[in-house]
């Protein structure tokens, strides 16, 4: 079907962060700048991970997931942004527009649940340490990632399938920098009741069953926690939580704080520069919090570039031998 012939138009525009020229520049680098980081911080997290056989265990699956999905998730956005600026042109296609809000909803409820099944995992290696490698098997842990992709698929066809049945007329400004669904349903001039109440309805149930989820898990946690006799034992128990703690508190807290200022203010700017927290600045963050808060991460980081540089001498040594 030709998307014109269901909205009325063929394209959007993306009004992004500011119309003034002398902006552009400074905007263009500090995303590049971020991206790069979430990239190559990610990047790094799974080819540690994955050159350790001291880390090939479940923690650390759930961990290379999550930094692939922060990948996937910036790559979503930031991309056509800098595209955009780099081009000076504000224009992405309606069916660019629809794709960037599927891969967005989708890698989002995949950042979600994958915190939820770490919760889980910590729940399990915490209060059933003696039963951790039969509960949490690589069949168990390959189903489990598994089920967090067929919901988070799930979740983000129906909010698409339901945008795609919405006309868009004469308003074809996003006052964002990204196609983001709020956006999307605001601007259609059709009725959208129905989505309105899907998404709010979505937003409940996979926003705060996930959430809870990790509630109970440290809750139990902490009991768990509380029960150890010695200091020594209570520390060394909450320091393998301390990182999934740090991206569980900024990914929500950054997530809730955008809703609350959007809800507070009308004022569109406010809610992109907001939205820039949970959508740029925390995968960015997250390979930070888990390098520099974690040992095994940071010895098989360090393991990880002594054997590249090893790599990169014996190469460079062949090429100099006749």
């Amino acid at each position: 079907m030709d998307p014109g012939n269901n909205t009325g138009i063929s394209e959007f525009q993306l009004l992004g962060f500011s119309e003034k020229p002398e902006l552009q520049p400074l905007i263009f680098g500090l995303f590049l700048s971020m991206y790069l980081i979430t990239v190559f911080g990610n990047l790094l997290i799974i080819l540690a991970v994955h050159s350790d056989s001291h880390l090939h265990t479940p923690m650390y699956f759930f961990l290379t997931n999550l930094s692939f999905v922060d990948i996937c998730f910036t790559s979503t956005t930031i991309p056509k942004m800098l595209w955009n600026i780099q081009t000076q042109s504000k224009v992405i296609t309606y069916a660019g527009c629809i794709t960037q809000m599927y891969f967005f909803m989708l890698f989002t409820g995949l950042d979600m649940f994958l915190l939820t099944v770490m919760a889980y995992d910590r729940f399990v290696a915490i209060c059933h340490p003696l039963h951790y490698t039969v509960i949490m098997n690589p069949w168990l842990c390959g189903l489990l990632v598994l089920v967090c992709w067929i919901l988070s698929v799930f979740h983000s066809l129906l909010h698409t399938s339901m945008v795609l049945r919405l006309s868009f007329c004469t308003e074809v400004e996003i006052p964002h920098f990204f196609c983001e669904l709020n956006q999307m349903i605001q601007l259609a001039c059709s009725d959208t009741f129905l989505n309105n109440m899907v998404m709010y309805f979505a937003a409940i149930l996979l926003a705060a069953g996930p959430f809870i989820g990790i509630l109970y898990s440290y809750s139990k946690i902490v009991s768990s926690i509380c029960g150890i006799s010695s200091a020594q034992g209570k520390y060394k128990a909450f320091s393998t939580c301390t990182s999934h703690l740090s991206v569980v508190s900024l990914f929500y807290c950054t997530s809730l704080g955008v809703y609350l200022s959007s809800a507070a203010t009308k004022s569109s700017h406010s809610n992109t520069v907001a939205s820039v927290m949970y959508t740029v600045v925390t995968p960015m963050l997250n390979p930070f919090i888990y390098s520099l808060r974690n040992k095994d991460i940071k010895e098989a980081l360090m393991r990880f570039s002594r054997m590249t540089t090893l790599k990169g001498i014996i190469v460079l040594a062949l090429k100099k031998c006749p």
